[in-house]
């Protein structure tokens, strides 16, 4: 069963801004986001300089994003049991205080590797606590009616800090210097926290089962498997971590190594990606909303992975920013929808874990993808890493729309909270 609240016009691709509550979040998580992108721009960057080693970039992505997939399991078991707005509020002071941390390091002189590392994961360990509430909360804001409208314009925000951050960053880095990316960072999170405090939603009273975080991924992972359209979300964000995204840790090693561009010029290709997503979302959710599902994600994946193999065989520097607005422009439908077909299909006792879970994989395979990647790229080259990556990501859409997985992205029905 397929439904479709609004009608698939250019109209209604901003209906979920007609809620207050929405509305405040989503200009909070503007802010806060395109501060966190200042940030992840200045940390790939602070430590190839610090090492001068594509590996140890990997191994920055691996410091920050193993974390956050271990911790997002048990941020999953805390979005089912309290209430997500308080978890927010915690979540978001902490991260201002790693941010504020970095920033001590550097202007004390004292940003080596090591610490920068762990603070790294600090940092890690309190986005896997934030991000299954975060993603779940956006429920709360809107009606059912409009979640895949929200789930877009949330989809939208982020990417579009994602094209802004990284510009900010690149000229920040090339004006300012390392120690302003990780300040304004920092203050970026008093906007955040200030709309949650004038957010107001009703006390929901949590009904499901309580289970330890142990139990509660066994019993998460034993309900996907169950679903199929919660298995292809599932299955889609493990290659698009492993294979796909790692592309972030080696723009630097691109613009160094590759292209031989500046700082600003560095950030300007981070800022690509998010644009590219930017244009795209006014297709996504107003016409797009007519489309189904599994045509939207599986066209997208396939494109973003054309667009990445066209990034790693661009001659120059002007196609290598086309090829990542495309890749940009096509994640948006992918991330999307997978994150829309999994709330609609999901009970809501377990939608804060099986967001953990989907979460944990995506997170899980991105450190280990940027680790596998960057050490390939300091033996055989970026260019030949990403073209190989690009291409078995390719050929993986292709298996799972020839084995038929993606058309069970299309019901809207919710499952059973049994597994």
């Amino acid at each position: 069963m397929t439904s479709r609240a609004t009608s698939p016009g250019f109209t209604s691709a901003l209906v979920a801004f007609r809620y207050r509550n929405f509305t405040l979040f989503w200009f909070g998580a503007l802010f806060s986001n395109t501060g966190t992108w200042v940030q992840n721009v200045t940390v790939p960057y602070l430590v190839f300089q610090l090492t001068g080693n594509p590996a140890w970039v990997g191994v920055s992505a691996f410091a920050q994003l193993l974390p956050l997939a271990l911790f997002s399991v048990v941020g999953g078991s805390i979005a089912d049991r309290f209430q997500r707005r308080q978890i927010l509020l915690v979540t978001q002071a902490l991260a201002a205080v790693v941010a504020v941390g970095l920033w001590g390091l550097w202007v004390t002189d004292r940003a080596t590797l090591v610490p920068v590392l762990l603070l790294v994961s600090v940092g890690g360990v309190v986005t896997g606590l934030n991000i299954p509430a975060w993603q779940a909360f956006v429920s709360e804001l809107v009606p059912r009616s409009v979640l895949l409208n929200a789930v877009t314009l949330n989809s939208t925000q982020f990417n579009a800090a994602r094209a802004f951050g990284p510009a900010i960053g690149g000229l920040v880095l090339a004006q300012l210097g390392v120690g302003w990316a990780f300040m304004i960072n920092a203050l970026s999170y008093l906007v955040v926290l200030a709309v949650l405090a004038a957010i107001a939603v009703p006390r929901i009273v949590r009904t499901g089962v309580a289970e330890g975080v142990w139990r509660g991924l066994v019993a998460s992972i034993s309900y996907a498997r169950g679903h199929r359209g919660l298995s292809t979300c599932i299955v889609s964000v493990a290659f698009l971590g492993l294979l796909a995204t790692p592309v972030n840790s080696l723009l630097v090693v691109f613009a160094e190594d590759v292209f031989a561009v500046d700082r600003l010029r560095y950030g300007l290709m981070g800022a690509a990606i998010g644009l590219g997503a930017v244009i795209a979302a006014p297709l996504v959710a107003g016409p797009g909303t007519a489309v189904r599902r599994s045509l939207l994600a599986g066209v997208g994946m396939a494109v973003h992975g054309a667009a990445l193999l066209g990034f790693a065989l661009a001659p120059g520097y002007p196609m290598a920013l086309v090829m990542l607005l495309t890749a940009g422009a096509a994640y948006l439908p992918v991330a999307a929808t997978l994150n829309t077909t999994l709330q609609l299909q999901v009970t809501e006792a377990r939608r804060g874990k099986v967001l953990a879970l989907y979460i944990t994989v995506f997170t899980v395979a991105i450190p280990v993808g940027s680790l596998i990647q960057g050490a390939l790229a300091s033996v055989i080259g970026a260019r030949t890493t990403l073209a190989v990556a690009s291409g078995l990501f390719i050929a993986v859409v292709g298996v799972l729309a020839v084995s038929g997985w993606l058309r069970s992205l299309d019901t809207d029905v919710q499952m059973s909270s049994g597994s």
